[in-house]
């Protein structure tokens, strides 16, 4: 029997990409999970000489088993010898491996790509190579960009995948075997309208405040500190779930300046409009922390201090 007939025989999807035969592309198959495989031939095709590339699963099996397949591709006297050596040792680091032993069946990739056609493409940001992650992009009603990371094992859809996303709550996702990526995502954008209060106060505060900290606020981030005078700051812990509350306040600065504002705001904080909409209770917070009107924002917290206790 010839090379040829022997390497369809036991790797039907490794095909010959050219007349010559010296490059040959496909997948190597073993306990019923598909590796992407390509061997490049010299002219002569000498397999001592000759290249692979391989799919990032199986480069990482085979990582450690360099050496031996070097060794292999030495002394196999042809491709279809050399294949059946390489799947000898792939079926040792398979045993090896624990992330190995529940590689995805194909059925796994076509179900997933399904999901991703009905979910629409236009809403993918990043996808693994391996289809094992994936970021998917969603805009809230005041258009702002957000992202939740699908981590899926290998018993998708079984077992529930791993979401993450920068938000300000937990990601708590529901999940059953009939749940797909579609479900994942509405839960995600019910979640992103449900912040749309907290999110719209914290733009306003960024952009109308003098923020120290952080240097640079992410959507997950519930804490601005805030400049209201010469040596003195405000730092603010507000509630994502109510953000017209009252955050919670500390005051930074010299003692002598601090202690009287402190007292204040404790004597006076239930006059905080708590119920009044949120860019009415926060007008002062908004507009007033810097420095030409942090009088008026004091005014609101019942913090009316004299000229010299601020600046």
């Amino acid at each position: 029997m010839s090379d040829s007939s022997s390497l369809v025989r036991e790797s039907p999807l490794l095909l010959p990409q050219n007349k010559e035969k010296t490059v040959y592309d496909g997948f190597i198959t073993l306990q019923g999970a598909d590796f992407r495989l390509r061997v490049l031939l010299p002219p002569n095709r000498q397999l001592k000489h000759a290249k692979l590339q391989c799919c990032w699963r199986l480069k990482q099996l085979l990582r450690d088993y360099q050496n031996i397949i070097k060794q292999r591709l030495q002394h196999s006297s042809d491709l279809c010898t050399f294949i059946l050596e390489l799947k000898t040792v792939l079926e040792v680091a398979v045993k090896k491996s624990p992330e190995s032993r529940s590689v995805p069946p194909p059925q796994y990739y076509a179900g997933l790509i399904a999901e991703l056609d009905s979910l629409g493409w236009d809403k993918v940001l990043f996808i693994a190579t391996e289809l094992s992650m994936l970021r998917l992009g969603a805009k809230d009603s005041s258009s702002r960009q957000h992202a939740i990371t699908v981590r899926l094992g290998p018993k998708y859809p079984a077992e529930a995948p791993e979401c993450s996303a920068d938000l300000p709550v937990p990601l708590v996702v529901g999940w059953t075997p009939q749940s797909t990526l579609a479900n994942v995502y509405s839960q995600f954008v019910a979640l992103l309208e449900s912040l749309e209060e907290f999110w719209a106060m914290m733009d306003e505060i960024d952009e109308k405040t003098w923020i120290l900290e952080p240097e640079k606020p992410t959507r997950g981030d519930t804490m601005r500190r805030i400049v209201i005078g010469n040596n003195v700051s405000i730092k603010l812990e507000v509630d994502p779930r109510y953000p017209s509350m009252l955050p919670e306040c500390c005051l930074l600065g010299a003692e002598h300046v601090v202690t009287p504002l402190r007292s204040r705001l404790n004597a006076n904080m239930h006059l905080w409009y708590v119920r009044l909409p949120t860019p009415a209770s926060h007008d002062a917070l908004r507009e007033g922390v810097q420095a030409q009107h942090q009088r008026r924002w004091l005014k609101q917290l019942s913090l009316s201090t004299e000229q010299e206790s601020v600046s």
